[in-house]
């Protein structure tokens, strides 16, 4: 008899071109601190997490923008507990004068219960913060097709 486990998400890493510079924004941005570093040369890295996980590790090994028509990460989502935490999340990136896919909350689909944000990161990376709950108000950003999935 098969003993099946269920598997959770780990840490994402991330290819960045500038590591002080993404550490600086996901900091910023995310609320997430450092819990280790190297700035040995040609081998620059981070890691960042919360006070009860490591949640992206960053890798200094990349050059250009991010290319969302090539194989690989689509966008990397986080969730909030609640849509107003979502609505800080705004404002908090609008002062970092962050990229937005659209403006402000859109819910993930019309009538949906979840929604958040999308924007970019320093590399062009595509992120979003969501909330499973309070975006019922909020129109969808797309008709016909989820909000994070063609952006």
């Amino acid at each position: 008899m098969s003993h099946q486990h269920t598997l959770s998400t780990g840490h994402v890493g991330l290819n960045v071109t500038d590591l002080e510079r993404s550490l600086q924004f996901y900091q910023s941005a995310l609320g997430l601190r450092v819990l280790g570093r190297s700035d040995e040369d040609g081998r620059r890295y981070g890691f960042l997490g919360d006070d009860e996980r490591l949640v992206l590790t960053l890798w200094q090994q990349s050059e250009g923008r991010f290319a969302p028509a090539s194989p690989g990460l689509h966008h990397l989502s986080f969730q909030a507990e609640s849509i107003e935490a979502v609505r800080e999340a705004e404002t908090r990136l609008r002062e970092l004068g962050v990229t937005f896919a659209y403006d402000g909350i859109v819910a993930h689909g019309e009538g949906t219960k979840s929604g958040g944000i999308f924007f970019e990161d320093p590399d062009g990376i595509r992120l979003e913060i969501f909330s499973a709950t309070g975006a019922e108000s909020h129109h969808a950003a797309t008709a016909g097709a989820p909000s994070c999935g063609f952006f």
